[in-house]
């Protein structure tokens, strides 16, 4: 069954009636007994409510929609992308265990794993996650989780999920990915991913009002993270709001139709850029070193994606060009991705600027690199052709070429 037909395919009854769930506004729950209440407390009553840090009947709607469309048997949501990142790391590992990632991971969890995950006694090796040979020369006896990004942030690179599986299930690793880029066209848990990450702020979402996370994976590992008294979701406490839920679960039903939009858009926009000799990169586009590998993962009709970037080689060309879009309404020089309009911004000095600058030169992130989240335009053909105007203003399509 298709993603799309799995989230499809639920349908919630609200309290009167109502086509739309009913939004649990309370933050604490009553019970019948006081038996009851200590059957909750230790795990035991099953269907029963607690506190809305543990969970609610709005976040419970959310997180069967997101475990289904995941194919997951379980999923939890959290107030932010970071939060469920966190808590879904400090869950699996403890003080003395290893981590191996990606070099070029958001410039967040990338922070996270650097520079605060150590005070726990948590260690990360950071590797080129295309190069298998690397990946499997960086686990040690204390490494317990393979993490990566389906598609990275912000350089685009596509993680090799069924040989990471491979590479993970000879050692008894967990793979963990974050496929925050590339939701409905990559299927990450029937390739191999044991735990499922998203920002749901970026496309689930897809309204840029809403900031929100989630773990799909097991029903034992979703158990363990709600429990009471050893559970990161619990005691950590990145809950998220019950309205919040409600509003994402309206968006989620129309992911598929904005994936297809914004696939086809950036697709459109990736082979003008290209064509007009400016180093572009987008999944599928054949000059793409991951664009074979993408395509026998990827769900094909929701195709690659709506992240591209362009490199225009300097810093100030690249502010000048994100300046100059935005003042012509053809975007926003903001961070973030998956929003209507087409957003825009130089990961070397937003997203990932928590990467040190050799750091950032060694994996190649240039300064003058331009990442675009692209958006649901009508007229994508007009927008590049608007688009073109700001580069030649700015001389950028000349340089190129010559």
């Amino acid at each position: 069954m298709k993603p799309a037909d799995k989230i499809q395919d639920l349908q919630y009854f609200g309290e009167f009636g109502g086509v739309n769930p009913s939004i649990s506004d309370s933050s604490t729950y009553t019970f019948l007994s006081a038996k009851t209440m200590f059957d909750t407390f230790e795990g035991n009553a099953d269907g029963c409510y607690l506190y809305s840090r543990h969970s609610s009947p709005s976040n419970l709607y959310l997180d069967k929609a997101l475990a289904a469309m995941e194919g997951t048997e379980a999923a939890c949501v959290a107030a932010s992308g970071m939060g469920a990142i966190t808590s879904t790391l400090l869950q699996l590992c403890k003080s003395g265990d290893h981590i191996v990632t990606s070099r070029t991971i958001y410039g967040g969890t990338y922070a996270f794993l650097k520079n605060f995950a150590p005070k726990f006694g948590i260690k990360t090796t950071f590797v080129d996650i295309t190069n298998l040979e690397a990946v499997s020369e960086a686990i040690t006896n204390e490494t317990k989780v393979l993490y990566c990004e389906t598609v990275s942030n912000p350089l685009l690179e596509i993680a090799d999920l069924p040989n990471l599986k491979k590479i993970s299930k000879a050692k008894s690793l967990l793979l963990v990915v974050d496929n925050t880029f590339s939701p409905l066209s990559i299927s990450a848990a029937e390739l191999g991913a044991d735990i499922v990450i998203h920002s749901i702020t970026k496309y689930i979402n897809g309204s840029s009002d809403t900031v929100a996370g989630v773990s799909c994976g097991s029903r034992e590992f979703v158990n363990a993270m709600k429990d009471v008294n050893s559970g990161a979701a619990m005691l950590l406490g990145p809950t998220m709001d019950s309205l919040r839920s409600a509003s994402v679960m309206k968006n989620l039903r129309t992911l598929h139709i904005r994936m297809k939009q914004h696939s086809a858009n950036a697709m459109y926009l990736a082979q003008q850029f290209e064509a007009e000799g400016i180093r572009t990169v987008y999944p599928g586009l054949k000059s793409h070193k991951g664009h074979e590998l993408f395509k026998s993962m990827m769900n094909p009709e929701y195709g690659f994606g709506g992240m591209m970037t362009i490199d225009v080689e300097s810093p100030e060309k690249a502010n000048e060009l994100m300046e100059l879009m935005q003042q012509k309404n053809l975007g926003y020089l903001a961070v973030s991705l998956g929003f209507y309009k087409t957003l825009f911004s130089a990961p070397g000095s937003s997203t990932s600027s928590e990467i040190p600058e050799e750091e950032r030169v060694e994996m190649g992130l240039s300064d003058g690199l331009i990442r675009f989240s692209v958006g649901l335009d009508n007229d994508i053909e007009r927008t590049f052709q608007n688009m073109k105007e700001c580069l030649q203003e700015l001389q950028i399509c000349e340089a190129a070429t010559s």
